[in-house]
């Protein structure tokens, strides 16, 4: 059995966008760059025909990682209780051992933005943080094995 990727509506919705987009639009652009650049003669020497082989690959993996994801989707109603973590949360969590308190926003994997500290609630923090209430004292267990805690200051 696949893997479900939890998701909100808006983030299938924006994947079946962005999909409709690299198959529509964008694979047909490929296709002609590619056509364009056999034209040109020689194939073995042809850095726009390389160029534009190598950007079908990324495309087409794009759309298969999409498809993947569109068809193990287990989509969650979004919920505004600001009582407890869930999924689209903004939470306020205290790290006790470095003592410094983070702001992170709980997502789908489809929306995760390490840089502005968006996780995903499959990460071992999302995880942790999940069905959790503020005050709650949560232990991160990490894939090395090592776990530390952190305390939930406030949820948005």
């Amino acid at each position: 059995m696949a893997d479900q990727i939890i998701m909100t509506q808006k983030n299938y919705d924006d994947l079946k966008k962005e999909l409709d987009y690299l198959v529509k639009v964008k694979r047909p652009e490929i296709i002609e760059r590619i056509s364009e650049a056999r034209s040109h003669g020689d194939l073995s020497e042809n850095a726009e025909y390389d160029a534009a082989r190598e950007e079908q690959r990324t495309n087409e993996g794009k759309i298969s990682e999409i498809e993947y994801k569109l068809k193990n989707a287990d989509i969650r109603a979004e919920v505004t209780d600001k009582s407890y973590v869930h999924l689209d949360s903004k939470v306020t969590v205290y790290d006790r051992e470095m003592e410094e308190e983070t702001t992170y926003t709980v997502t789908s994997v489809t929306d995760v933005d390490v840089m502005n500290n968006k996780i995903s609630v499959e990460s071992p923090v999302g995880a942790a943080l999940l069905r959790k209430k503020v005050g709650d004292v949560v232990t991160i267990h990490c894939p090395d094995g090592s776990e530390y805690e952190m305390e939930i200051r406030a949820i948005q």
